[in-house]
C-alpha cells in the first residue's frame, strides 16, 4: 500500500472511532472531522496541496480523472473494507484539490433503529405514488430513504431500481429484488436512467435526486402510471416542497401541475438532525405530511399556507406531525433540550411560545432562551 492511500486509512480509522460524520482534506489545514455536527481539526501537520492531490489520484479510476479534469468536481463512491463506505466528493478550491469524504455504515438502517415516526411503513407499503424526503444537506436524507427501501426489501415481493450518484448504501437482496444503477459508471443521468427503468419492469423506484425539470416530470409520471417513486430534494419543510416541485414547471402549467402532483402524492418527509441529551450523537427532527383527502384538495387548490395548519390538526387521525410538534415530543421524551430545540426549530419564537402552553417554561426568560438559540 502507497503511503498516500496508509495515511487516507488511518484518518478513515479514526473518522470511525471518533464517530464522525464527514472528513475534509484540503491544502494548508489539517484533516478536519464533523462529528455531532461540528467541524473539528485533527491533531496532525498541516496538509500539503501535493497529498491531497495523490490522496485523490488513488481513489479514482482513469475516466473519473478525465472527468475531474474536465468538470473540476466529480462524486464516487469509495468502500474502506471493514470500515465503512464513503460517498466522496473532490473538487478544486483556489487551483488545488479538496477532497470531502461522508461515512456511510455498512449496515442498513431501519425505520425503527433510527428512531423514524412508524407512520413512514405506511409509505412503503403503497403500490403507486410519490414519496419525498427532504430537508437541507447533512440531514440525513440518504439514511432515511435507505431505511424506507431497506423496509420494502424486507416486506415486499418487489423489483426496485435505485439510481444514484454516487451509489451510497449496498443492499443485498431479501424479499425484493433490488438493482442499482450509478450515474456515470452505469447510466448517464437521472432523467434517462429512469426512462430507461420503466421499461425494466420495476415495482419501486428510487431516485437519488429531482434536480431538473426533465427529472421531475418523468417522475410524476411515472408516480401516476403505477410505480412508487421515492426521491429528494433540499427544501426545509413540507409545504416549501411542494412549492418547490409546482415552481419548476412554466406558470402556464403550474394549475395542472398542482392537481397532478396532489392525486400521485403519498407522502412528504422533511427532516432535520438534533444533538441529543441523553447519549451522545444526533436523532432526526421528522416532519410528516400525509396526502389526506383534506391535504389533497388543499394542494389542487394552491393553499399551500394552509397545510400546515392541517398538519398541525391532524397528529392523531392521520399521524402527520410538524417539525416543532417532533421537537416538542423529543423534548418530553428527555431526548433533547431546550437550547438545542430552538436552535433545529425553523421558528424560534413559535416553539418557544408552544413550550410555554405546554408548561416547558421553568425559570428562564423569553429573551434568555432566544438568545441561546440565536
Amino acid at each position: 500500500m502507497s503511503q498516500e492511500l496508509s495515511y487516507l486509512q488511518n484518518l478513515l480509522k479514526l473518522m470511525v472511532s471518533r464517530g464522525a460524520s464527514d472528513l475534509h482534506l484540503k491544502a494548508m489545514r489539517p484533516p478536519l472531522l464533523r462529528i455531532d455536527g461540528e467541524l473539528l481539526p485533527v491533531k496532525t501537520d498541516p496538509l500539503s496541496s501535493e497529498l491531497v492531490a495523490q490522496i485523490a489520484h488513488h481513489m479514482i479510476n482513469s475516466v473519473q480523472r478525465e472527468n475531474l479534469e474536465r468538470d473540476l468536481a466529480i462524486d464516487l463512491g469509495y468502500s474502506a473494507p471493514g470500515l465503512a463506505r464513503f460517498r466522496v466528493n473532490i473538487y478544486y478550491q483556489r487551483g488545488t484539490v479538496a477532497i470531502a469524504l461522508r461515512r456511510i455504515a455498512f449496515a442498513i438502517p431501519t425505520i425503527r433503529n433510527l428512531q423514524l415516526p412508524p407512520v413512514l411503513r405506511h409509505f412503503t407499503q403503497r403500490r403507486h405514488g410519490l414519496v419525498l424526503v427532504t430537508g437541507p444537506t447533512g440531514t440525513g436524507k440518504s439514511t432515511t430513504l435507505a431505511a424506507l427501501l431497506q423496509e420494502v426489501n424486507q416486506q415486499r415481493r418487489a423489483h426496485v431500481i435505485t439510481i444514484e450518484d454516487p451509489i451510497e448504501y449496498l443492499f443485498r437482496d431479501e424479499l425484493a429484488s433490488i438493482d442499482q444503477r450509478e450515474i456515470g459508471t452505469d447510466c448517464h443521468n437521472f432523467a434517462a436512467a429512469l426512462r430507461n427503468a420503466l421499461r425494466e419492469d420495476p415495482d419501486v423506484v428510487m431516485v437519488g435526486e429531482m434536480r431538473d425539470l426533465e427529472t421531475i416530470r418523468t417522475v410524476m409520471t411515472a408516480a401516476e402510471t403505477g410505480h412508487l417513486i421515492f426521491s429528494t430534494l433540499h427544501t426545509n419543510s413540507a409545504a416549501q416542497t411542494l412549492t418547490r416541485v409546482i415552481d419548476v414547471f412554466p406558470v402556464e402549467q403550474q394549475s395542472q401541475i398542482r392537481l397532478q402532483l396532489s392525486h400521485v402524492l403519498v407522502g412528504v418527509v422533511s427532516q432535520r438532525l438534533i444533538n441529543r441529551r441523553d447519549i451522545r450523537g444526533r436523532i432526526a427532527a421528522v416532519e410528516v405530511l400525509l396526502n389526506s383527502p383534506r391535504i389533497q384538495r388543499l394542494l389542487a387548490e394552491g393553499r399551500i399556507d394552509d397545510i400546515q395548519r392541517e398538519m398541525e390538526n391532524s397528529v392523531d387521525y392521520y399521524r402527520m406531525q410538524t417539525m416543532d410538534q417532533s421537537i416538542i415530543a423529543l423534548m418530553a421524551n428527555g431526548v433533547v433540550d431546550r437550547e438545542e430545540a430552538l436552535k433545529t426549530s425553523r421558528s424560534p419564537e413559535d416553539l418557544l411560545f408552544n413550550l410555554r402552553k405546554l408548561g416547558f417554561d421553568g425559570d428562564v426568560t423569553p429573551q434568555e432562551d432566544l438568545a441561546r438559540a440565536g
